[in-house]
């Protein structure tokens, strides 16, 4: 299905079928590296699967679909440009493509908002950003094995000096007023997410 969404997206821009797969075949091997755990292929499914629910609500739901696959095609847990540098990559793909420069300027924008997570004025780009934060408030269980997979991705560090930096961030989401920035998605994962986060950092 995640394949054959990027095809369908691509082939509104492109008919060069062998770039397009070349395109995909990118954004499959980047995702599917040695070191990633959590931001994998699946972690691209969760939020396809969290956002075609509410296709409706989304303005412009190409530009989405460009921002899901490639928010996290740079990933490296020692580096705090990953976004940066995924959205420059984006724009280059898309320039291949000859996407038009709206849509490329506005998917810039909504992966460097994947970085801070906060509220935007675009409401497409708080749909997103909610999505991509949803694990959150997933059962327990499905929780549980997403933290322990962003902490094989961070394995270089010793427990002393994640531990301190995860609750940290754990510690942030809890002091914002609300998690999730929507209406929908406030209302179907807020309440878990912070009982969640909550959990975590007991067991830290």
């Amino acid at each position: 299905m995640l394949k054959n969404t990027f095809l369908n997206l691509l082939a509104t821009y492109s008919n060069d079928n062998s770039l397009n797969i070349l395109l995909w075949q990118e954004i499959e091997k980047n995702h599917s590296g040695k070191k990633r755990y959590y931001h994998t292929l699946k972690h691209l499914e969760s939020l396809l699967f969290q956002l075609t629910p509410i296709k409706e609500k989304i303005n412009h739901w190409e530009t989405i679909l460009f921002t899901l696959f490639y928010h996290d095609v740079i990933y490296n847990s020692l580096k705090n440009n990953n976004e940066e540098k995924s959205a420059e990559l984006a724009i280059e793909r898309m320039e291949q493509l000859s996407v038009p420069k709206e849509i490329i300027e506005n998917c810039y924008s909504q992966i460097l908002a994947t970085k801070s997570h906060k509220i935007a004025e675009d409401s497409d780009t708080n749909y997103f950003t909610d999505a991509d934060l949803s694990i959150l408030g997933q059962d327990w269980e499905i929780y549980a094995q997403y933290y322990k997979n962003v902490r094989k991705e961070y394995a270089i560090y010793p427990n002393l000096v994640y531990n301190s930096g995860r609750k940290k961030a754990l510690q942030h989401f809890l002091t914002m007023e609300n998690i999730f920035k929507t209406e929908y998605f406030y209302q179907k994962l807020e309440e878990t997410a912070r009982k969640n986060i909550q959990r975590e950092i007991e067991l830290l």
